[in-house]
């Protein structure tokens, strides 16, 4: 059945009453026009639940823009949306085309900090966020009772004489639903053992980011500093203030329970918004991504929280290889993700 305006339906009672699916939700792909996103190609999402979101394929197939109900709740950075063939990835460049969204995704051999690794140089957060989709197929179809909306497609971090990594994502949301699923499969297609790192780099801002907004974690979260400047705020690190001039950011490490299926669900809670306040929630398999890392950056025009499910720590891949903690994907192996978005009036009960 699906569920809108707080009635259930069938498809053929939903149908009385629309000519088209479109007039209530739908993945409709469109292309980005101006400036340095100038032909990017874009999936526009509506649920038909208050959740409205933006796909780039082009941007390895990440999430932009995303609103519930009008409010704001993805962070978009100071640079805009950037086509991949303006990026710059060596160094600190990455940061020149990080227009951040709702997802960024980092990696896929290596992501965190730059590094020399045995030798080759290694940029801030990888490749994975410049990568356009091949085999781009988005759909919009009734499975029985419910609709459902899908983006799927395909990335290749790949050269000759190196690696040849593919990310097979599909992006799916339900009509009426007011959450998303990330569904990723990481493939070794060469023949040597490769190594793998990958950071969901999530990213909220104003108005869900707020001094009244709080992070959720499971109880018995232990959490660590990554660093001096990070001890020294360790103790405000699940709450926000107002923007701050020369802000230096913040990384904090968590170690959350899991739920006995491993599962981890961490949110952002800002009270203020709403009746009952509003919640974004990921959830995600700690048997998947066992790390979670929180990037707290509230400076002025840089106003953002990052809630990050990894592989990793962010320190980069050369480190991760000193401390044997750098992990592998083998010749034809298949390794499986997702990830979940939800966002709910009121605080989420079940965390």
């Amino acid at each position: 059945m699906a569920k809108i305006y707080g009635r259930e339906y069938t498809k053929r009672e939903l149908m009385k009453r629309v000519g088209d699916i479109s007039q209530l939700a739908g993945a409709r792909l469109c292309t980005l026009e101006s400036g340095k996103a100038k032909g990017v190609t874009a999936v526009d999402v509506k649920t038909g639940g208050g959740l409205n979101f933006t796909v780039l394929p082009d941007r390895g197939m990440d999430i932009a823009w995303a609103e519930y109900k009008g409010i704001s709740f993805g962070y978009i950075s100071k640079t805009g949306v950037v086509a991949p063939a303006l990026s710059e990835l060596n160094g600190l460049e990455f940061l020149r085309s990080f227009y951040a969204g709702l997802l960024t995704t980092c990696g896929l051999t290596y992501m965190g900090a730059p590094c020399v690794d045995e030798g080759k140089p290694l940029g801030l957060h990888g490749k994975a966020s410049n990568l356009p989709a091949d085999d781009l197929c988005v759909s919009n179809e009734w499975v029985g009772d419910e609709f459902v909306m899908s983006i799927k497609g395909r990335m290749r971090e790949a050269a000759v004489f190196g690696e040849n990594i593919t990310l097979s994502r599909e992006i799916t949301a339900k009509l009426g639903e007011n959450k998303l699923l990330i569904s990723d499969a990481i493939e070794n297609c060469g023949y040597t053992a490769q190594p793998l790192m990958l950071l969901y780099h999530c990213n909220f801002g104003y108005p869900l980011l707020d001094g009244t907004t709080e992070l959720i974690l499971p109880r018995g979260t232990e959490v660590k500093a990554s660093n001096a400047v990070a001890l020294k705020g360790i103790n405000e690190c699940k709450v926000f203030g107002e923007p701050k001039h020369g802000y230096d950011e913040q990384v904090f490490y968590y170690n959350p329970l899991p739920k006995d299926d491993g599962k981890v669900t961490a949110a952002l809670f800002n009270k203020a918004l709403g009746t009952n306040g509003l919640s974004v929630s990921l959830t995600f398999n700690k048997n998947q991504l066992p790390y979670f890392i929180e990037w707290k950056q509230i400076g002025e025009g840089d106003y953002v929280v990052g809630l990050e499910p990894a592989t990793w720590y962010t320190e980069g891949r050369s480190e991760a290889r000193k401390r044997g903690e750098l992990t592998f994907i083998e010749p034809g192996e298949i390794k499986n993700i997702e990830l979940e978005v939800n966002v709910s009036e009121g605080l989420l009960m079940d965390i």
